[in-house]
């Protein structure tokens, strides 16, 4: 990986802990965490959050990673994809679908509504946005407003991430590899708006 900003190494006993954390839970130090060291409170503070936001509850787990997963693809930013995709594997959720999501729209692996997150995930992510009324509304009725509101701050929160690590050329670190999990499928080349 050739990132914007050469990584800094990681020290101090933060470091030391860090260090600790990384190797217990990915089997390695992210080589792009040497990049966030640069800047330790911004560091801090967005895994802070992350650590939030998973702990959120009033959102189906796969919903909110394969949103995530989906803004990942939309933006392209390959150091989310295969993270989440590892993760998704750790946490038991369904990797056969998630390694689709690149290719969700042609996909015939997901649910009506897995589709209509993905989409919505999607269009939160273009720039300016192009939500509709109508996906809001048939997201309500079916995830609740807590649901809903859960579901569109994990997606604003994967577009600080995915945003900030294509920014900066963070790209992918083979996590889903080295567990053993298949490729990613290939997003095709032209994006459609269904």
């Amino acid at each position: 990986m050739t990132t914007r900003i050469p990584p800094k190494e990681i020290t101090g006993l933060y470091g030391a802990v860090v260090k600790k954390f990384s190797k217990k839970m990915f089997g390695q130090v992210p080589e792009s965490l040497g990049v966030m060291w640069h800047h330790l409170p911004v560091l801090k503070s967005t895994m802070g959050f992350g650590q939030k936001v998973q702990k959120w509850d009033r959102c189906d787990e796969s919903l909110k990673s394969f949103a995530h997963m989906a803004v990942a693809s939309y933006i392209g930013c390959t150091w989310c994809l295969d993270f989440n995709y590892f993760m998704a594997k750790n946490n038991g959720l369904d990797v056969d679908k998630a390694r689709e999501i690149p290719q969700w729209r042609e996909s015939e692996v997901f649910t009506p509504l897995e589709r209509e997150v993905l989409d919505y995930a999607e269009a939160m992510s273009q720039t300016p946005p192009t939500v509709t009324d109508e996906q809001v509304a048939s997201l309500l009725e079916q995830l609740g407003p807590d649901g809903l509101i859960e579901l569109t701050s994990v997606i604003g929160f994967a577009n600080l991430t995915t945003r900030s690590n294509v920014a900066l050329g963070v790209e992918s670190e083979g996590f889903a590899a080295a567990c053993g999990l298949k490729p990613l499928a290939e997003r095709p080349v032209v994006r459609s708006r269904a």
